[in-house]
């Protein structure tokens, strides 16, 4: 993770190996500003660059120009931020600055510097270059012989003078790089193979973040699940060899505000799911390493809260386990208790991810009486479908849960679109022989998994993401590696900044 500082200097004076330069489509025909500067500089063969290479601004389009001892940078970068009224600002600027450090990176940049647009509200711009930057130079290849270049070691986002020095601009530049280092520690846990990421890898994780900040962790194993009659999640990790484990992590601040109900998190942690005996096919297998992305995301959220010291109550909890075929597994047509009592058929052993967060939810509410619960899951293809591989589906009843999921997306610039749970899916769910089943017809199947959950959170205000698209991807863009993508970590660090306790 590259050093991060907050320099107050006119473009043209910046020393750096690269000099990125975001611009709008607007900027770039109106030749202006920090554009007609450096071009001044360069003796016009910067806007002759522009022209020749018909750089318009469009967003991650580039431009590189060599400054051959006219600046004190080494090359100059120009960025495309796309139009103007395109997306929101700052998240079209943390793209621009993921496309930048890769570029860098490239170039074998030691010194990144990045510009800051001065029409942009100074914090959230700073933070959004930052994370940008810190996410776009992410790579996971802790197993390839080859290494690819290096990545910046510093990191300069370049403010106007005098801004340097505000709490807004240092706040949020620190902010920024703890959020970009909790996403990509997320990306790490979810890129790792399965044969290294198992429940017990999950659990050490946990350990290892309480440790290193302060907070509060418990594990739980196969006795202690057994013991709190989760029959669901121990259906599920039957087929297994591995051992299941039930972890809770926690902010507990001290006084009366520990005393608040709390904010709750939880997250599916399927560390590979093969579908058990309703088998996948190959090729769907492939990255079902990635199935426990939303146990990472509330763990990695954990790590930003413990900084934040909220004055209430923040746990995360995920129940660990792979889903696979032994000769224990559990089959179509069993009927599991769940442990609020409920019974449910299995009709699908490929719908487990629902089964092991309805218990967990159940004990959660029960346990710990939250204010509120967000779980966070690979859950349904259906989502993908809907929604495609970029826009994580919300659902939850009207209530401040999924009205604070909804307000911290826009925030932190993740993508979320809310679907409804209505009641008409419902039928998808009866059975004739359990109060429910786990599956059933595909049509409308994101949101009959949405109602499955919601039997679970004992009347809780509670929201549910389906991050089954987002949550990995195979193409690099903007500020998104290939492999784990770390979502939605930054809307939940929104979530937590935003909770009213």
């Amino acid at each position: 993770m590259a050093h991060v500082d907050v320099r107050g200097a006119s473009p043209a004076s910046v020393a750096a190996d690269v000099l990125a330069l975001p611009l709008f489509e607007e900027e770039v025909k109106a030749g202006g500003g920090a554009l007609g500067e450096l071009d001044a500089r360069l003796g016009g063969h910067l806007l002759a660059a522009i022209r020749a290479e018909a750089f318009a601004g469009k967003a991650e389009t580039t431009l590189t120009l060599p400054t051959l001892g006219k600046l004190p940078a080494g090359r100059v970068l120009l960025v495309g931020l796309g139009s103007s009224g395109r997306l929101g600002s700052a998240e079209a600027l943390r793209v621009a600055a993921g496309v930048a450090a890769r570029a860098g990176a490239r170039a074998g940049a030691k010194l990144l510097a990045i510009v800051v647009p001065p029409a942009l509200e100074l914090g959230p711009a700073v933070r959004a270059a930052t994370e940008g930057a810190l996410l776009g130079a992410y790579r996971f290849d802790r197993y390839l012989s080859a290494k690819k270049p290096a990545r910046p070691e510093k990191l300069w986002v370049v403010v106007p003078r005098g801004q340097e020095r505000t709490a807004a601009a240092r706040e949020e530049a620190g902010l920024g790089a703890a959020v970009a280092q909790a996403v990509a520690w997320a990306r790490d846990l979810v890129n790792e193979p399965p044969m290294v990421c198992t429940p017990s890898h999950l659990a050490r994780a946990a350990q290892e973040v309480a440790k290193e900040t302060g907070l509060k962790v418990e594990v739980r194993g196969p006795r202690e699940i057994a013991a709190l009659r989760m029959g669901m999640f121990q259906g599920v990790t039957r087929g297994s060899a591995e051992e299941p484990r039930l972890v809770k992590l926690s902010w507990l601040p001290r006084g009366a505000a520990g005393k608040k109900a709390p904010l709750v998190l939880v997250g599916k942690a399927i560390t590979f799911d093969s579908g058990g005996l309703s088998l996948k096919p190959t090729e769907s297998m492939v990255t079902m390493n990635s199935d426990m992305a939303g146990s990472a995301a509330v763990m990695a959220t954990m790590k930003v809260v413990a900084r934040l010291e909220p004055a209430f109550p923040v746990h995360a909890v995920f129940g660990a386990c792979e889903n696979m075929p032994g000769g224990r597994a559990y089959k179509p047509s069993d009927v599991l208790r769940a442990y609020n009592g409920k019974t449910v058929q299995v009709t699908n052993t490929d719908a487990e991810g629902r089964l092991v967060l309805g218990d967990v939810l159940a004990w959660a509410a029960d346990t710990l009486a939250p204010a509120g619960m967000v779980d966070v899951a690979t859950l349904t293809g259906a989502c993908v479908v809907a929604l495609g591989n970029g826009i994580v589906g919300a659902m939850g009843p009207d209530g401040p849960v999924i009205d604070g999921v909804l307000a911290a997306a826009r925030r932190s610039g993740e993508e979320l679109w809310r679907l409804p749970l209505h009641e008409s899916v419902r039928d998808n769910l009866k059975s004739d022989v359990a109060d429910m089943k786990n599956s059933g017809e595909r049509w409308g199947s994101a949101l009959s998994a949405g109602l499955f959950l919601q039997e679970f959170t004992g009347g809780v205000p509670w929201a549910h993401l389906d991050i089954a698209g987002p949550s990995h991807t195979g193409k690099e863009r903007g500020y998104w590696s290939k492999g784990g993508t770390g979502v939605p970590v930054r809307t939940l660090v929104e979530l937590v900044r935003g909770w009213k306790a």
